[in-house]
């Protein structure tokens, strides 16, 4: 059964609220429920130690709802005179097409989900796809047989770039005493190009000092 509280910014009115409280945490049972809502908008301001169930009970309500609403409040006042306020079920006020009840904790609509949906759909941020790698297989040349293979291999070697893996390496007689360097190197695609490599950086100062040339013997996608 709905109950009617009137006249909330009136002694009298809240005299009457005081007696329905007493012994009560709140209007409709033990937890915060739209009816405290509604009654608390029709109080205008903590009545103090005047009325102590009253007094406890706003104390109560703006404390839960300081914590659901935690931005820096102004402080505003409401005149005029107070229309009567009713707590009744939601669904009775519903039916009664009343529509100047303010709902704070109504319940979530399928359109309220779909759109809470999409809000946590768009701050995800998009998967990004996983880059390709490749297995590169690599001849790399000296200038002639006096040429140091060790310090060949170190100057290879020291070529960094993001996306770029060096693997196992050996020595491949070539003929007349000259042997290249023949070494495996792992690169992530969208980071490396191998001819890049090749031409900018292992053939070019420091590194041609040891390296003739360089030749790609095997490339496959992994």
């Amino acid at each position: 059964m709905a109950i009617t509280f009137s006249d909330l910014h009136t002694e009298a009115g809240l005299k009457s609220l005081d007696e329905f409280l007493s012994g009560k945490s709140y209007v409709s049972g033990d937890n915060l429920t739209k009816d405290d809502i509604k009654v608390y908008a029709a109080v205008l301001v903590n009545p103090s130690n005047s009325f102590p169930n009253v007094c406890k009970w706003y104390d109560a309500v703006s404390s839960q709802l300081a914590a659901s609403f935690p931005g820096k409040a102004v402080g505003v006042r409401v005149g005029g005179k107070g229309a009567p306020v009713v707590a009744a079920p939601a669904k009775e006020e519903a039916a009664a097409g009343d529509d100047d009840d303010l709902d704070l904790f109504g319940d979530e609509t399928e359109e309220d989900k779909k759109a809470a949906e999409e809000r946590e759909a768009a701050k995800k941020p998009a998967k990004k796809k996983e880059s390709g790698k490749s297995s590169v297989l690599l001849d790399v040349k000296p200038w002639d047989d006096e040429t140091d293979m060790k310090k060949l291999e170190e100057a290879v070697r020291s070529v960094e770039i993001p996306g770029l893996f060096w693997g196992a390496s050996k020595l491949v007689a070539v003929g007349y005493g000259i042997k290249k360097l023949q070494i495996m190197l792992t690169i992530v695609d969208d980071l490396v190009s191998v001819d890049d490599l090749i031409e900018e950086r292992l053939t070019v100062e420091p590194c041609n000092e040891y390296i003739q040339s360089c030749d790609i013997v095997a490339f496959n996608k992994i």
